[in-house]
This record gives C-alpha cells, structure tokens and sequence, in this order.
C-alpha cells in the first residue's frame, strides 16, 4: 500500500506557475511509477504526465508537452509537477497516483489538489 498526499494547488493567473507536490508513505516510493492526472468540472478524468520509477522516463499528455515537468525525488518520497505558461483550461482538481505496473493502471490515488487559472 501507498498512500499520497497533494499539495501546492491554488489560484494563479493565466501565463503564471505553480508546482504541485505529491508526498508518498507506506511502501517504499520508489519501487513504483508515479502518474499525474487532471478532472475538469463535467469532464472525465485525463493522464497529464508520468514518470518511471528511477525518474529516467517521463511522458506527457499533448496538451501540456513543454509546459509541464514531472519530476520525483525518491530519497524524499515526493513526486513533483512543475506547470509553467498555466491557461484557463487548465483548471481542474490534480491527482497523483502510484503503480508498481503501469501496464495494469494506477491502483493507489491521493485525494487531489485544486487549481484554478483566471483569465
């Protein structure tokens, strides 16, 4: 079991950052692969960015390619995510999830961290 806990979401104004934190404990964090995702009000839930358990692979959801950075620090059990040039549309409750297999989904989920980007 793994259990995750968000932080670092908040109002901020369109073209602006914030970086959100993803505090791990229970199993050992970095035997898993760490996901962020997104749920927008009236929209279902979207895969915005993830990371291999060693950090060496990252991938990205097209719509935040160059804009975000997902990162993780094993030795702190925390995982990061870094959203720069933030847009109206990127306003959503942000979660992270853990997997020890990505192949089979994201079996463990923080309870998420709102964001909002004002015009």
């Amino acid at each position: 079991q793994v259990q995750l806990v968000e932080s670092g979401g908040g109002l901020v104004q369109a073209g602006g950052s914030l970086r959100l934190s993803c505090a791990a404990s229970g199993r050992t964090f970095s035997s898993y692969a760490m996901g962020w995702f997104r749920q927008a009000p009236g929209k279902e839930r979207e895969f915005v960015a993830g990371i291999s358990w060693s950090g060496g692979y990252t991938y990205y959801a097209d719509s935040v390619k160059g804009r975000f950075t997902i990162s993780r620090e094993n030795a702190k059990n925390t995982g990061y995510l870094q959203m720069n040039s933030l847009k109206p549309e990127d306003t959503a409750v942000y979660y992270c999830a853990a997997s020890s297999d990505v192949r089979t989904g994201y079996p463990y989920w923080g309870q998420g961290t709102q964001v909002t980007v004002s015009t």
